[in-house]
C-alpha cells in the first residue's frame, strides 16, 4: 500500500489484500483510548439472492478523491484516520474496505469512523458489479 499521504490520514485504493494492521498503527498513539475499525466484508446473499462474487471498479481519480476525504475528516475532527477500499473481484467473506479512527475517547472514534465510511460511500467514485449464484450479474447503486 502507498505511504501515509499526510501525517494524520492515510487512504489507498488497491487490488491486493489491505493490511488492517498497518492501518491500525498509523492512527493510534499513546494518547488513544479507542480504536475503531470497520471492515466491509462480501457477504453471500443480497435483496433475497445468492451472491459468490463482487467485481469493484474505480474512477482514475477515486485514490485522489480518497485522499482529499480522508485530510478532510482528519481536520474536522483533529483525530487520526485511515481508510483503504479494494478493486479487483472479491469473493465471499473478502475484505473491501477497512476504516480506523482512534481517538482519546470511545464516542469520537465511532462517530467519526462512522462518518468516515459514509462519506466515503457518498463521495468515492467506485462501483460494484454482483456475480450472482444463477449465473446473471448487475450492478449495484448505479
Amino acid at each position: 500500500m502507498p505511504a501515509p499521504m499526510a501525517d494524520t490520514s492515510f487512504a489507498a485504493i488497491t487490488d491486493e489484500p489491505i493490511d488492517r494492521a498497518a492501518l491500525e498503527t498509523f492512527v493510534r498513539t499513546d494518547a488513544d483510548g479507542a480504536l475503531v475499525v470497520f471492515e466491509g466484508v462480501i457477504r453471500d446473499h443480497d435483496h433475497g439472492a445468492a451472491v459468490t462474487s463482487l467485481e469493484y471498479s474505480a474512477h482514475p481519480d477515486a485514490e485522489r478523491f480518497l485522499v482529499e476525504l480522508a485530510a478532510e475528516l482528519a481536520s474536522e475532527t483533529g483525530l487520526r484516520v485511515a481508510a483503504a477500499h479494494r478493486v479487483g473481484t472479491l469473493v465471499v467473506g473478502d475484505v473491501a474496505l477497512i476504516a480506523a479512527v482512534a481517538a482519546p475517547h470511545r464516542a469520537e472514534a465511532f462517530a467519526a469512523c462512522a462518518l468516515l465510511v459514509d462519506r466515503l460511500k457518498e463521495r468515492i467514485p467506485i462501483w460494484k458489479r454482483q456475480q450472482l449464484a444463477d449465473g446473471a450479474t448487475e450492478w449495484v447503486g448505479l
